[in-house]
């Protein structure tokens, strides 16, 4: 039996070494300061990316990859061997990027191919992208795979500390008085995705710390007493997502931990100083 293959997108935030580690294909969405188009994760790192980001007085644009660019992939794994393929897509309830993989595989005859809305963004994907692949490695069939990504994304629980107020407003998603009564108020958002993969306020908490706990009550609600693999991510200022880290690693049994940074076009939206915490318990063998 052939290996499965695992494909996902730029917005899964993997690092580049643990993509390579295990052969996880990755199909980049662009980020547009103005006329300038850079590819996620390819042309434009994180650093650069937040550089580029406060010195910009508009809110760059972010845009999905084209069913050209996945059938790319999907024609070079389908030449590569006969194994299946699965590919996990940023949730389509905030992008088009699972429409474009669904409309390249419509145009791939000879090539097992499942094509995954994981309802998640940035390591939310990836956590479910490696497991897949890691589950690949040992040899699991196609239908195991599936079935760990189902579990997995069901038990999952993902929360994002916004610093700033400033970029929800940009985006749209809050008005500028609400923004401005908020920074003066150090609210700080927690934020989260629904069963629908929908972008959703949990709270709204005064002060750093104080959100940092409320996340660590949050998933203590699901995941107390449970083993935990955890990641924690952030867009600017590491210090901070070793600070959530070492809360986490007080209230829980945590098995492995890994940091991550979020990348271009999940940062347009959430901005600087952003830190996320991914938590999942370990999967079944």
């Amino acid at each position: 039996m052939s290996q499965v293959r695992i494909v996902t997108d730029s917005t899964a935030d993997i690092p580049q070494d643990i993509r390579e580690k295990y052969g996880i294909e990755m199909v980049p969405l662009k980020v547009m300061f103005g006329s300038e188009s850079y590819r996620d994760g390819v042309d434009i790192g994180p650093d650069a990316f937040y550089e580029k980001l406060v010195l910009s007085s508009a809110l760059p644009t972010t845009s999905q990859p084209s069913p050209a660019e996945f059938m790319d992939v999907f024609k070079r794994l389908a030449e590569a061997g006969d194994g299946p393929v699965i590919s996990l897509q940023l949730s389509s309830a905030v992008s088009g990027t699972y429409q474009s993989a669904l409309l390249a595989k419509s145009m791939i005859d000879d090539l097992d191919l499942t094509v995954v809305d994981t309802k998640s963004a940035s390591y939310g994907i990836g956590l479910l992208a490696v497991e897949a692949a890691v589950a690949a490695r040992e040899g699991k069939s196609k239908e195991e795979i599936l079935e760990r990504i189902a579990w997995l994304r069901k038990e999952m629980r993902l929360y994002f500390l916004v610093d700033t107020l400033e970029y929800l407003q940009k985006g749209g998603r809050i008005g500028k008085a609400a923004a401005l009564v908020g920074s003066l108020l150090n609210i700080k958002p927690i934020l989260s995705l629904n069963d629908e993969g929908e972008v959703y306020s949990v709270e709204k908490v005064r002060g750093q710390k104080k959100a940092m706990n409320r996340i660590i009550e949050l998933l203590k609600q699901d995941l107390a007493g449970k083993p935990i693999q955890l990641v924690v991510a952030y867009t600017t200022g590491r210090e901070t997502a070793e600070e959530l880290c070492s809360l986490i690693r007080e209230q829980f049994e945590v098995v492995s931990v890994h940091y991550t940074h979020i990348g271009p076009v999940i940062g347009t939206h959430v901005g600087p100083g952003t830190v996320a915490a991914f938590a999942a318990p370990v999967p079944r063998s």
